[in-house]
């Protein structure tokens, strides 16, 4: 825990205040504290907390409630016109499709939920109770300006292959190193990024070529990026080469046939 002091937007400590106030750990969690450590505006100020869904939607029925995503325990309020995420506790199951857990089931310990993100400087929470609850180095990696897996990056990246591109488009935001094991993993299963729809690919490139430190980012893992730009050069020159070969053997057999014909 740290002593670091985050100020909170107003309808962020009205949450986790209706919270903590009914017997309910309650945090705001990964990447506006992130944000916030690095001096910066957060864009959404995600909570987690011990509460499970239908009890967030009982404490909070004076406010608009959706419920966005009730089967990974995330409820939507609706303050000021402005959405916050409030999930519950959970742990993952086993990954089959390499993107999305199969199951999640709901803990009261946060320890437990930030062990199952991707990247320590987003494994951090925050309350203005309990200060900064960082178990996996997440500050550290901050000050020293390293992007680096939470616990074994192999393991990391195959339950979700998106967080391949993830890490890389965090280091071309931030101009952090990726430190070797991670990067190491990013080389390993880059292959993977197949299983992750175009569209997220798409995304993904365009936060990262529009970084500020785009150039070094994509120079650590340039085969992550254009692994489809490649497949499908390789597709289409494999394409070219069976048409000429088609063609050839279609002109070979004209040519016998006027051979034939005029004999």
């Amino acid at each position: 825990m740290s002593g670091l002091k985050i100020t909170l937007p107003a309808p962020c400590a009205f949450i986790l205040s209706r919270l903590h106030e009914n017997g309910f750990e309650a945090y705001a969690v990964g990447g506006c504290v992130r944000d916030s450590l690095l001096h910066k505006t957060p864009h959404d100020w995600d909570i987690t907390t011990a509460a499970k869904p239908e009890k967030i939607i009982e404490l909070f029925s004076d406010i608009p409630v959706l419920e966005t995503g009730l089967k990974h325990g995330t409820v939507t309020l609706l303050i000021d016109h402005e959405p916050y995420e409030v999930t519950t506790f959970r742990v993952d199951g086993n990954y089959t499709d390499g993107r999305h857990p199969d199951s999640v089931a709901f803990t009261t310990d946060i320890r437990d939920d930030l062990a199952r993100r991707d990247l320590t400087i987003n494994a951090m929470a925050y309350s203005p109770a309990t200060g900064i609850i960082d178990p996996f180095g997440g500050q550290e990696d901050l000050n020293n300006e390293i992007i680096r897996c939470v616990g074994d990056p192999h393991k990391r990246f195959s339950e979700d292959a998106l967080r391949l591109m993830r890490t890389i488009r965090f280091a071309a935001v931030l101009g952090f190193t990726v430190e070797p094991e991670t990067l190491r993993a990013v080389h390993d299963l880059h292959e993977t990024i197949r299983r992750v729809a175009q569209e997220r690919i798409f995304t993904e490139l365009l936060k990262t070529v529009c970084a500020p430190h785009a150039a070094e980012a994509l120079r650590a893992a340039p085969e992550l990026f254009f692994l489809r730009r490649a497949a499908a050069r390789k597709s289409q020159r494999c394409a070219a080469k069976q048409q000429i070969s088609h063609l050839r053997r279609m002109g070979t057999h004209a040519a016998r046939a006027r051979k034939y014909r005029h004999r």
